[in-house]
């Protein structure tokens, strides 16, 4: 229905292209952060609505699904044939609860739910959070009646939290459906799809008349072509007036995008059919995937890619040969003025890349290897290489070989070496987390390198680098349970992951509950293995790590599990940091008496704070400190007299080895 920077908005299975060119930005501070831009992905987020909202068209049913999901706790289930736009009006049922047109109110989660992953942390909704679970990709009626399970159990969380749910049901399962589903169920019509490609046009500040959109053959798309390909049309008008090569008016660039998605793949079908040679052919992959690159690196990537399929090499001496000039002149390939290769035609070289993937499968191991080969060739910016892997990417993710991808990002992350993140490797997580169909399959499998046993540093960090800046957007919680298994490893690559699980875990209070909830479960049922995860605890108990305002309860439950172990040198940066806060912020009294609350029936902890307050005080008994640690020391002796007067009380006997220590 839309198309989206970050997100898939017009119902997508497979992933989209941005026009002629893969476009990427790179921010961030010490790592290779990077987000694609023009992929597809699940992500939610609020710019990203507000930006879907800008290009939506609702559909014919849309207002009756509003209606009933206004109401606290509320499911609706969404039936729509596929292409009609489903998810984007799931999107949208949502993003229009908030007020004020979709604002979103502080505290309130907008988020995915997984449709088939065992999530590791529990649901837990809040009061009007809102929710989307998209059932849509499911085609076996067994794996779909697990999902309805999963459904019925999110269903009843959602009703009793007074929060929303949208679900958007798989097309032609409806007999597999379950009955109590049916009084829940809305269903949505196609939206008109000149309306669509007339919005989307328009917010591209695109100058055009009524009449320009009149043709036949554009009708004819309107009437029949999925969302998605209405909003890859539009994406192409916009690239063809953006590159300036093809006119100046509308009526051109407009009919530049009808070729590319009407005639590209006839026109690549018609090119290899003519060109037999083994050479030629590979020239004609190696410039679709490394389009933009210097002509001299496609050179190279093209003599790479006929050793990697075993093409011998010419006897002829290069001089006997077609120059490599001519060969490109003969295949449609230009080369500009700075050197750099790219075909004639609009979206060309897409075109080109479906082909041979489709077309060629037995060739597929061996185009994986070459990538890992080709993508670290020295004369190729960090552009180049990104723009090659994730061709590549989404090439293997439409093909159905989530595997490929995964595999180049172990091998380029295992023989990075510095301190920094690979960020091929970076790229292909995200594209794989992103992918609508595929992102469950990536969630599963970094699950299951994070609980593995040993993981190179250069996989530590881009695992941390994808939990930290696309699944925590996506699947927080997800991203916190990863995040964890990598922090409690040893190595500075897994110190960067515990910043970023204890970042993580520090900008949302209920991130920062569930992580504190998680840490005492795993310092109780692994006893033998608490010590990082008591560590970890620890840390986050801090008061430059918890959450403004402070939240006591559970400040008190992890102190008390902290203080329920024997005293270590970690106790020290805990209560001095708590203790700093106070004298500087008479507001966080509490914590005094909140933490030694939690250490209340432990001597060995109180006379432990009673030490740490000390020291902190320091011998010239500053007035500020002095006057927080002389309140920290009444609420010590009054946990202990209250002990003894207890024990006293219970007649109890000499004191214990704890409490003699």
């Amino acid at each position: 229905m839309t198309e989206r920077d970050h997100v898939t908005v017009n119902d997508p299975r497979g992933p989209v292209n941005n026009g002629v060119g893969s476009q990427y930005v790179f921010y961030g501070a010490g790592v290779d952060w990077m987000i694609r831009k023009g992929v597809e992905s699940l992500r939610i987020v609020r710019e990203d609505r507000v930006r879907l909202a800008d290009r939506f068209v609702p559909p014919l049913g849309y207002r009756i699904a509003a209606d009933r999901l206004e109401k606290p706790g509320s499911v609706v289930l969404l039936e729509a044939p596929p292409g009609s736009g489903r998810r984007a009006a799931a999107i949208m049922l949502l993003h229009g609860l908030g007020e004020e047109g979709g604002a979103d109110e502080e505290g309130v989660r907008f988020e995915e739910l997984p449709a088939t992953d065992k999530d590791e942390a529990p649901l837990s909704p809040g009061e009007g959070d809102r929710f989307l679970l998209d059932l849509s990709d499911f085609t076996d009626e067994e794996a779909y009646a697990k999902a309805q399970r999963r459904l019925a159990v999110c269903r009843s969380q959602v009703q009793e939290a007074m929060a929303h749910m949208v679900v958007v049901l798989p097309s032609g399962m409806e007999h597999a459906h379950a009955p109590d589903l049916e009084p829940h169920t809305v269903t949505l019509g196609r939206p008109r799809g000149l309306a669509v490609i007339t919005r989307h046009l328009r917010m591209d500040r695109m100058v055009f008349r009524p009449a320009d959109l009149r043709s036949a053959d554009l009708q004819r798309l309107c009437e029949r072509s999925p969302m998605r390909e209405l909003a890859r049309l539009a994406r192409l008008v916009r690239a063809a007036r953006d590159s300036g090569r093809f006119g100046v008016d509308f009526a051109g660039w407009l009919d530049q995008a009808m070729h590319a998605v009407t005639d590209r793949a006839g026109e690549v079908g018609q090119q290899v059919a003519t060109v037999r040679a083994a050479p030629e052919r590979a020239l004609l992959l190696a410039t679709a995937v490394f389009e933009e690159a210097r002509a001299d690196t496609v050179y190279e990537a093209w003599h790479s890619l006929m050793r990697t399929v075993g093409h011998e090499e010419e006897a002829t001496p290069e001089l006997a040969r077609t120059d490599f000039g001519e060969r490109l002149k003969a295949l449609g390939i230009e080369r500009d003025t700075d050197g750099r290769l790219r075909f004639g035609r609009l979206a060309y070289a897409d075109a080109v890349r479906a082909y041979f993937w489709a077309n060629f499968p037995g060739m597929r191991d061996d185009l994986r290897d070459w990538i890992g080969h080709a993508a670290g060739l020295r004369g190729l910016t960090t552009d180049d290489r990104v723009n090659a892997v994730v061709r590549f990417g989404e090439r293997s993710l439409a093909v159905g070989r989530p595997d490929h991808l995964f595999d180049l990002v172990v091998r380029w992350a295992d023989s990075a070496t510095g301190a920094s993140c690979d960020p091929r490797s970076v790229a292909a997580v995200e594209l794989g987390l992103s992918h609508e169909r595929f992102g469950g399959w990536f969630r599963r499998r970094m699950y299951e390198c994070v609980r593995s046993g040993h993981l190179s540093d250069g996989l530590v960090r881009v695992l941390t680098a994808a939990c930290r800046q696309s699944l925590a957007a996506t699947h927080p919680d997800q991203a916190m349970v990863r995040l964890h298994y990598l922090a409690v490893r040893k190595g500075e690559a897994a110190r960067e992951a515990r910043e970023a699980l204890l970042g993580l875990a520090g900008r949302d209070r209920r991130l920062y509950r569930l992580l504190v909830d998680r840490l005492r479960d795993r310092t109780r049922r692994e006893p033998r293995g608490a010590e990082p995860h008591l560590s970890l605890l620890t840390e986050l108990l801090g008061s430059d790590r918890a959450p403004d305002p402070p939240p006591w309860p559970d400040l008190f439950l992890g102190w008390e599990t902290v203080f329920s172990h024997s005293p270590t040198e970690l106790w020290t940066p805990l209560v001095s940091s708590w203790l700093q806060a106070v004298a500087g912020d008479s507001t966080r009294e509490m914590a005094l008496e909140v933490m030694v609350r939690s250490a209340r029936g432990r001597a060995a902890a109180l006379h432990r704070l009673y030490a740490i307050a000390c020291q902190w005080a320091g011998a010239a008994r500053q007035s500020s400190r002095a006057a927080v640690a002389a309140l920290f020391w009444q609420y010590i002796d009054h946990a202990q007299y209250a002990r003894t007067e207890s024990a006293e009380r219970a007649g109890a006997g000499p004191r214990t080895t704890e409490e003699a220590r």
